[in-house]
């Protein structure tokens, strides 16, 4: 059975969160897709909110802290990820943005991302193509066709069962397919030499 890993990138403030709620419903449906496809995964959240303050350090002095490396890490990683930001000012959030702007410049590239939001009203969900698309794009992620944006109105009356169901379960197969597809990422060792010793000896 083929062995892939699953990161999710929440940047809800508070505790309860409807961003981390969006994000952990991605998840399950993605895990489930992947599981009828055949794919063991495994799934590990990354909540922004526990490591604000160092984000900002390492922004600072260029050094993550042991915690704030792990999180880097397991997203520079996973074989798929998914990140979810609550929008404000018709944008992604600032700690957000701090978060992707301390990965590596090629951490992301030809990884497969779905994208989600949530916000106050429906009209924030423009922040989602406007916003958060691009800047993945730029990062050479492969951005999957469907994102998914939450308003209030998405979790009452029954919605969550209705029409946003039909977006988050449409956006996990998407990501499902890709992950299935693509090979295992592997992480380049740092301290792995990139030259035999008798090269290294010999100067060349």
């Amino acid at each position: 059975m083929k062995q892939r890993t699953l990161a999710v990138v929440s940047a809800g403030l508070r505790q309860p969160s409807s961003t981390r709620l969006l994000a952990d419903q991605l998840a399950t449906a993605t895990g489930d897709e992947l599981e009828r496809r055949g794919v063991q995964v495994r799934t590990e959240v990354v909540e922004l909110r526990d490591h604000g303050h160092d984000v900002v350090n390492h922004l600072l002095a260029g050094f993550p802290s042991a915690a704030l490396k792990q999180a880097i890490d397991t997203v520079s990683g996973a074989d798929g990820l998914i990140v979810v930001s609550p929008i404000f000012n018709a944008s992604y959030s600032g700690l957000f943005k701090s978060f992707f702007d301390v990965l590596g410049d090629d951490a992301l590239v030809d990884r497969p991302i779905l994208i989600g939001a949530t916000g106050g009203t429906a009209r924030h969900s423009l922040a989602l193509d406007h916003a958060l698309r691009p800047m993945f794009s730029y990062l050479r992620a492969v951005v999957l066709p469907t994102s998914v944006f939450a308003a209030p109105e998405d979790w009452a009356g029954g919605n969550a069962q209705g029409t946003l169901r039909g977006r988050i379960d449409r956006a996990a197969g998407e990501l499902a397919e890709q992950v299935s597809r693509r090979e295992a990422t592997t992480t380049a060792d740092p301290f792995a030499l990139t030259a035999s010793f008798d090269q290294l000896l010999t100067g060349d």
